[in-house]
């Protein structure tokens, strides 16, 4: 395997922990409740409101909402119980991020995947010139070399 290959392959292996780091939490410590509640809010569409989540509203619903959160973290329900609730209550549509799995997914993947694909095009793009810099010398290239080579 060559230089540049690995090269390659370690910087892909960096990105890859970096994604994981991110979207993972990088093992940082368990939030507290009233962290848990804002988080859950932030994700939470307010019902009354456009464009606005319920962490962000002063509508009563949002304040209802939030209440509500709290409420249930404090008696132990999980985020996905706390989502299951208000999806149930509110609709579908009450949650503000798309589902990781089955077609929502898609919305999770894709970014990452063209990432992916913008860089693999950019080293293909620079190894293709790198070539064709070495392959075809300008003029101005030979006569450079040209008067390298002469004694001085």
């Amino acid at each position: 395997m060559t230089r540049a290959r690995l090269a390659w392959l370690a910087l892909a292996i960096v990105v890859i922990v970096a994604i994981v780091i991110a979207t993972t939490g990088g093992g940082a410590s368990k939030p507290s409740a009233a962290q848990r509640a804002d988080a859950i809010a932030r994700d939470v569409r307010c019902p009354t409101c456009r464009g606005q989540s319920v962490a962000e509203s002063a509508a009563p619903a949002a304040q209802a909402i939030r209440i509500e959160i709290r409420r249930r973290i404090e008696l132990g329900q999980s985020r996905a119980e706390i989502e299951a609730y208000l999806e149930g209550r509110y609709g579908s549509d009450i949650i503000l991020t798309p589902p990781r799995s089955g077609i929502g997914g898609v919305v999770w993947v894709l970014p990452v995947v063209a990432v992916v694909a913008a860089i693999a095009g950019l080293g293909i793009a620079l190894q293709r010139w790198s070539r064709r810099s070495l392959e075809h010398p300008s003029d101005e290239d030979r006569a450079l070399v040209a008067r390298a080579e002469q004694p001085t």
